[in-house]
């Protein structure tokens, strides 16, 4: 027969070692062991909590019973359920202020991501109209080489460089600071 050694702790399972008490001198290193102890069972699921909920003010009552009036002879404790009323109201109040302060900058917010978009679509825009006229310019360039390789007069050529000066001229955008393709 066979006999097991019990452990003396009660709790902790036969055979099992226990861990070291280690206690965290400074954040990081707090954060440093939680990890330890996470890895330790990477199998294990994480718990993550939620995001906490907003807090919401009561809603208000549909039938009040005790309406406090204007009446004389109010007792000392009236005043109590004055004062938590009061307060009541003024965290209601400042609930719809940070709601609507809220609403304002999500507006302004979307507001500005819209104008963004637009201004980045109007420079893409310019862009690509610029692109447009530096791809004639070149396809012309090209004609006016094939032209002349073909035994073109020099007037047509003088004719169709002097027809992309006057398509330079007519361009508002920025002469482009290099030519791709050109040595």
């Amino acid at each position: 027969m066979a006999v097991e050694k019990k452990d003396a702790r009660p709790g902790k399972a036969a055979g099992k070692e226990s861990q070291p008490l280690i206690i965290a001198k400074t954040p990081a290193e707090e954060q440093r062991l939680k990890l330890e102890r996470l890895m330790r069972n990477p199998d294990k699921s994480v718990p993550i909590p939620e995001r906490p909920k907003e807090w919401n003010p009561r809603a208000p009552p549909e039938f009040v019973r005790d309406v406090m009036g204007s009446s004389a002879g109010a007792g000392s404790g009236e005043f109590h359920v004055y004062r938590h009323l009061r307060r009541r109201e003024y965290q209601r109040q400042d609930f719809l202020e940070r709601i609507s302060d809220k609403q304002k900058l999500d507006e302004e917010y979307i507001e500005k991501v819209q104008e963004n978009q637009k201004a980045a679509e109007e420079r893409t825009a310019k862009r690509r109209k610029k692109r447009e006229k530096l791809k004639k310019k070149k396809l012309m360039a090209k004609k006016a080489k094939l032209e002349s390789q073909q035994g073109g007069a020099c007037s047509e050529e003088e004719s169709s460089s002097s027809d992309t000066e006057a398509e330079e001229q007519e361009d508002d955008a920025e002469v482009p600071s290099f030519i791709m393709g050109k040595r």
